[in-house]
This record gives structure tokens, sequence and C-alpha cells, in this order.
């Protein structure tokens, strides 16, 4: 039999009186840590006990500490029977080497009994005086990375244990909290003359002095604090209610589907200006777009934006079976082969014409033609070379001169787009954004007209009574510039 038994958060009146005497009864007692208040209790007592300190320097993680304070303790109990395990706070409070123990002696059959004690919660909640019924979410401070952060419910963050763990809970929740928020600085909670708790702002938390093991974080709950996720569905919920917005109430699928094609140039436009705050507002306007139409999906009872972000999310973890499956790959350019084969299986698509086909049709023609052409040449289906492409766009220009003086509409536009389609081969083949390149040239030829608009002032001209030989002088005058 193993008992364990919890040692409290330091002050001898949260000891429980069968702590105390199962403490003083048994005769092979392990602590994990010696650096706890209740300890020198147990020396004026003449309690022998054995402690796990000297793990914490053989081993390189705490996981490794309590996999191998775990194991011990399995050997102790075969070795000597009835053993006492005593822990800060309470067993199964922030205790992971309690979880680690449970688990293996129900593997080996190893009988255990818990004996409750008052936890650091309930001593930091009794000093701040917090109603755990309005919300506290508990962390290790080791765990805070994996952790997600809700202005809704207060936080205890435990096992501070110095300076470098308070910079990295500072930085996990800089993440999401202002840097001015008020934080309590909890210390020896519950410990008579050594308790210690003070309010500060966030940012200073990494620069308080007494720092230790005993030290705890609390971050109360703020609804005013930021603003998140929650908060945008909240807002176009409101918005799209009885009480809401009269416009954003009449929007459907439809009406507002160009919105998000449109939103998404804008954060292209922010991008190739490298300008991040713009970079921020456009980012958001798009993830407005994806909000609004899950919300319309909701409101229809089709699906809401839980559903688009487990599909999301599923669909990353099947094409990258090489990150989180048992598939290898060598380098990026494997990557994107799985991605395809990948893609062809979940969506069904039964031959490379299927692929060709699924490319989107209300992409900007370019990238489409930029798209299936690529597709295409997965399977060899290319020119050799840009000189070969750049025949081809010869041979379609010489096709658009034979038939751009004729009457059959059809038959021109046929010609011009064999012609565009064959300049985004030339394009492609050169690792050339075709996209990119056609709006470098269009903000060329901007900047050029303004040098004519520009000169044609300076002379007291208008635009419109010059003639295209002048025109044509003052805009190989710019490009000669």
């Amino acid at each position: 039999m193993i008992s364990i038994v919890g040692l409290g958060p330091g002050d001898l009146n949260a000891l429980t009186m069968g702590t105390v005497d199962i403490l003083r009864k048994s005769n092979k007692i392990f602590l994990r840590t010696i650096k706890h208040p209740t300890v020198k209790f147990l020396e004026t007592e003449n309690i022998k006990f054995e402690t796990f300190d000297n793990a914490y320097e053989k081993s390189e993680s705490f996981d490794d500490v309590y996999q191998l304070i775990a194991k011990d303790l399995i050997r102790a109990s075969k070795e000597f029977g009835d053993i006492v395990y005593a822990v800060p706070g309470h067993p199964l409070v922030a205790e992971k080497s309690v979880t680690i123990l449970l688990k293996m002696c129900k593997e080996d059959n190893i009988k255990t009994k818990i004996l409750p004690a008052v936890s650091f919660v309930d001593s930091i909640m009794e000093a701040l005086k917090i109603d755990p019924i309005n919300g506290v979410k508990i962390i290790d401070a080791f765990d805070i990375k994996n952790q997600i952060m809700d202005k809704r419910t207060g936080l205890i963050i435990t096992q501070v244990y110095n300076k470098l763990i308070a910079s990295e809970v500072k930085l996990a929740l800089l993440e999401y909290y202002r840097d001015d928020t008020k934080i309590y600085f909890v210390r020896a909670a519950g410990i008579e003359g050594l308790e210690s708790i003070r309010e500060i702002d966030l940012y200073e938390l990494d620069r308080q002095e007494d720092i230790d093991y005993l030290t705890s974080v609390y971050v109360p709950k703020n609804l005013e604090n930021t603003k998140d996720f929650n908060d945008l569905l909240h807002i176009m919920d409101i918005l799209r209610g009885e009480d809401g917005c009269p416009w954003d109430r009449e929007q459907t699928h439809d009406s507002i589907k160009r919105g998000l094609i449109e939103e998404s140039y804008e954060v292209i436009e922010a991008l190739e200006k490298n300008d991040d705050d713009m970079v921020v507002e456009e980012l958001g306007d798009v993830l407005l777009q994806i909000v609004f139409h899950a919300q319309i999906g909701k409101e229809e009872g089709y699906y809401n934006i839980n559903d688009v972000i487990k599909a999301i999310c599923n669909k990353m973890i099947l094409r990258h079976p090489h990150v989180f499956g048992n598939e290898n790959v060598d380098n990026s350019k494997d990557v994107l082969d799985n991605w395809e084969k990948n893609k062809m299986k979940e969506q069904n698509l039964n031959s490379y014409t299927d692929s060709l086909k699924h490319v989107a049709k209300n992409l900007p023609a370019l990238i489409r033609a930029e798209k299936v052409q690529k597709k295409a040449s997965k399977v060899g289906f290319d020119f050799r070379n840009v000189e070969d492409a750049i025949a081809k766009v010869l041979e379609e220009t010489d096709e658009v001169k034979c038939v751009y003086k004729g009457i059959n509409k059809d038959k021109i536009l046929e010609e011009v787009g064999d012609l565009a389609f064959s300049v985004v081969n030339i394009a492609r083949i050169l690792d050339i954004d075709p996209e990119n390149a056609l709006n470098y040239t269009i903000d060329k030829f901007i900047k050029r007209f303004e040098f004519i608009e520009l000169k044609a002032k300076e002379q007291n001209r208008k635009l419109e009574d010059m003639s295209i030989e002048d025109m044509d002088k003052l805009w190989n005058e710019i490009k000669h510039m």
C-alpha cells in the first residue's frame, strides 16, 4: 500500500489530523522535496523521511524527475510494503508525480490511498476572496504554452519557481492580455508570516525580487481586457440579430461573396506595401467575411464556425502525413506531390483532367491559367524550354493577326485567349507570377501616363487636344528616364 498525503500549502494549521497521524506512525516516508515549510514541523516531531531532491539534479526535465520518483516509489513499495509519499499542497492538485504514480500503481496492481489536504488553490482563493463558482482555470507554468487564455475566467498559474519561468509565463500571457493587465503576485499563500500578495502590471511579473518555489500568479476575470475570436462571433451574432443592423441582417451568401475576393486582394496589397498595420486591418476584414458566411450557415442550420474550423484542421492533418503520420519526405517537392495525391483521393478525382476541372473558375484568369498549366506539367505535358514557349506566343500572335479583321467575334475571342494563355506559359516557366507581372506593368503604365498628364499641364495643354504623336513623345521621354 502506498499512502499519498498532502502537506498543504505550508501553514501547520492546514495540515489534517489524518496526515499528521499517518506520518507519525509510518516507518518509511518519502517527500517529493524538502523545500516546503512543513518540513520543519516533521523534523521537530523526529519524523524520519527521505526526499527525492537529488532526482532533480539527475534528470533533464521535470517529466523525467516525476517518472523517476514514481518508479522508485513502486520499488520501495515492493521492498518495504506500506510506505507514505508526501507532496506539497493537495496530492491531486497540480501534482504530476502523483498522476504518474497512480497510473503505474494501477498497472502493477499496487493499492493506493489518498489523504486529501488543503491545496495552494484553496489558500489563494481565500487570500484573494475568490469565489470559484465564477470560474477559475488552474494551469502549470511549465505547460502554459499549451494552454488557451480566456478573459472570461480567472486564471491561477502555479509553479512559477524563478525569474526565468516568470519571464516565460509573462511572454505567454502577453500574447493574449494587454501588457498593463492587473495581475496578482502571490507568494506563500496561506502561510502566516510568509504570505505576500500584491497587485502588479503584467509586464512587471519577472521583475519581482522574491520569486521562488512558493510563487503563483492570479489573472482576474476581465471581460474588457482584450478582444478575441469569441468577441467577433458575438458581435456578428448581434449584428444579425433582431435588434442588430438592418444592412447586415439583409445579407446572404450571394450578396456578400464578392467581398471575400475584394478583401483578399486588399490583404495582398498590404503585404506588398510591407505595412504591418494595414496587414492587421485587412486580415481582420477577411476574417470578418469568413465569420459572416459562418453566421449565415449557422442561422440556416447547415453549419457553423466550429464546423469550418474542424474541417480545415482535419484537412491539414490529412494533407501532412509526414508531420502527423508515418510518411517520410525528403524535400518540399515531395510535400507538394503528396499534397496533390492526397487531394485527389479526398476529392474523389479519378483522372488528371478532373484535377484540372477542379481549379476554381472564379479565380482571376491569369492565376487559373497558371494553376491548370502547373497541373498538366506534373504529367509531362509542357514545353521543353522557354524558347519553345516564346515560339508558341509568336504563333498565337500570327493567328490573332489572321482573324482580328474578321466579323467572327467568337473566333477573335478564342485566339486572343490562346495568346494570353501562351504568355502565362512563359511567365510560369521563368518562375514569374503572371498576376504580379501584369500588375507591375499596370502600375508602370499608370506612372508613365501620370507623367504625360503632368507635362501636358505644364504646357497648358489638355490631353484630349494632344495628338498621339505628342503623347508618344512624352511617353518615350519618361520611358528612358
